[in-house]
């Protein structure tokens, strides 16, 4: 039988169907590097073989890395963890020193690009030495520091700002007219990458600056002290 209604109508509103309201479900929890993040049975890695004049054996130098957040737009590749070879036995305490405490850092978690920096600041007391290219090493430590920041680069750590298309430009135009001296019996011959005779330039650390038009030019980084 119908309700009567006996009162006025001042509202109404339409009555729904009761349903349990669903949780949202979380999203999954990112994940970030920490002391506690379990090593995988499998890792990446990068091997680097640094060879110096100041030895007759190569330091064959690993890095694996671990890919957190895999398949997720939080996938992120860090360094876990870091070990040095070499026949040569003459520095194995600090090397397995050194490792232990760089493969600490990767795993504490945070900022570990400051390392490079720290490593290519340490000078040798005996004087340092030219890579391959002309580039400068003021220690064998300072190598590895050199190596790992390209690795942090490779996975993108660190940013590698290089020269923009400017700058290679001008590099490019002095290497030519420096070439074009040369041609010309003005210039000294090459002695691999830079000419020989290039002076060291404070900037990258490069033996690359020759002179030119009255002042000292890089051929590697375009720096020049003519502006």
């Amino acid at each position: 039988m119908p309700k009567i209604i006996s009162q006025s109508i001042v509202g109404y509103k339409v009555k729904a169907d009761e349903k349990p309201v669903e949780e949202k479900k979380q999203s999954a929890e990112i994940v970030q590097m920490h002391e506690s993040v379990a090593r995988p049975e499998m890792l990446l890695g990068s091997t680097y073989k640094v060879k110096t004049p100041l030895s007759d054996h190569a330091l064959y130098m690993t890095i694996n890395d671990i890919v957190l957040n895999p398949g997720t737009e939080h996938e992120l590749r860090r360094p876990f963890e870091i070990f040095i070879n070499s026949k040569n036995m003459d520095h194995f305490q600090w090397v397995v020193a050194l490792t232990r405490v760089i493969s600490a850092v990767f795993r504490k978690g945070g900022d570990c690009t400051f390392l490079a920096e720290e490593l290519k600041a340490v000078f040798d007391p005996k004087g340092g030495y030219f890579k391959p290219g002309g580039k400068f090493m003021p220690s064998l430590v300072a190598e590895i520091g050199d190596a790992i920041e390209s690795h942090l680069k490779m996975i993108g750590l660190l940013e590698d700002p290089g020269l923009d298309e400017h700058q290679q430009a001008l590099v490019n135009e002095k290497r030519k007219e420096y070439e074009s001296l040369q041609q010309q019996g003005n210039a000294t011959g090459y002695n691999g990458d830079y000419p020989e005779g290039a002076q060291m330039c404070n900037k990258c650390m490069t033996k690359a600056a020759v002179l030119m038009d009255g002042c000292m030019t890089c051929l590697s980084c375009g720096d020049s002290k003519c502006g």
